[in-house]
């Protein structure tokens, strides 16, 4: 299986690769998103520390049955021939009702073939209140503009 764009990336590519991360985990599909990472990926997320396609399913089923109307918004940092780093920041609320906006860094590597052999994520959350949200759900159609991380 290979999903384009390949390696080695340029600007316009990275840029793309980002933007379809960012689109498929707006889907909240945990099958969809874990497509994009080789069969044997390896992951750290926060303090998770996981390996292969499975467990990357599990991982994402139990984050979006915790973090309730998650959206997310992703930046392209920086990239390599077959390395991407991003920035991001999303929103979500637990059980409660309690809003989080929740910020971080991400580091990827690619196969030739476009799949995500490694992720690792760095995350810091903070205690929102409804009023001061700004995500409200997937980007629309057009609007690819930079969300200010702050």
């Amino acid at each position: 299986m290979a999903r384009p764009p390949f390696p080695p990336f340029t600007l316009e590519t990275a840029m793309q690769k980002v933007q379809a991360a960012e689109d498929a985990w707006n889907s909240r599909d945990p099958v969809r998103v874990a497509q994009a990472y080789t069969e044997d990926t390896v992951w750290r997320n926060r303090d998770e520390f996981l390996q292969g396609r499975d467990a990357v399913v599990e991982f994402l089923t139990r984050k979006w049955e915790r973090e309730q109307d998650y959206a997310l918004r992703k930046q392209l940092w920086a990239f390599t021939e077959d390395r991407i780093a991003v920035r991001f920041q999303y929103e979500s609320r637990d059980a409660s009702g309690q809003w989080w906006r929740s910020y971080g860094n991400e580091q990827w590597e690619f196969t030739g073939e476009g799949l995500m052999r490694r992720r690792e994520a760095s995350i810091n959350d903070v205690e929102i209140s409804e009023d001061e949200r700004r995500i409200f759900g997937p980007r629309e159609e057009g609007d690819r503009t930079d969300l200010p991380l702050r």
